[in-house]
């Protein structure tokens, strides 16, 4: 990376070697969509759909996921993602979350 300690949106799409998955909430409440290893949340409505791309290099493969009641959790094994909407757009940590949950 250009500017190191650099960590934003840009920055981090900047690494190249990009690789999206495709995140889609199907259930009829929010869910927890919980990014490692950086320890963010963001929360998908029903029906959203979001895109987590990892970025530089990795061994093996780019993400392994956990999906426990109400959250799924994506580790990006390159340890630098990004999580935009369908239009690209960057999706700020913490969207959505519901009053009295803990951040």
């Amino acid at each position: 990376m250009a500017n190191a300690g650099d960590f934003s949106f840009e920055a981090i799409k900047a690494m190249g070697n990009a690789v999206p998955f495709l995140v889609t909430n199907r259930g009829e409440t929010i869910l927890e969509l919980w990014l490692e290893p950086i320890g963010q949340d963001y929360w998908l409505l029903p029906g959203e759909i979001v895109t987590v791309t990892s970025y530089g290099t990795w061994s093996g493969h780019p993400f392994e996921t956990l999906h426990e009641p109400g959250r799924l959790t994506v580790w990006a094994t390159s340890c630098f993602a990004t999580v935009s909407d369908e239009i690209g757009a960057e999706v700020p940590g913490g969207r959505n979350r519901p009053p009295g949950t803990s951040d």
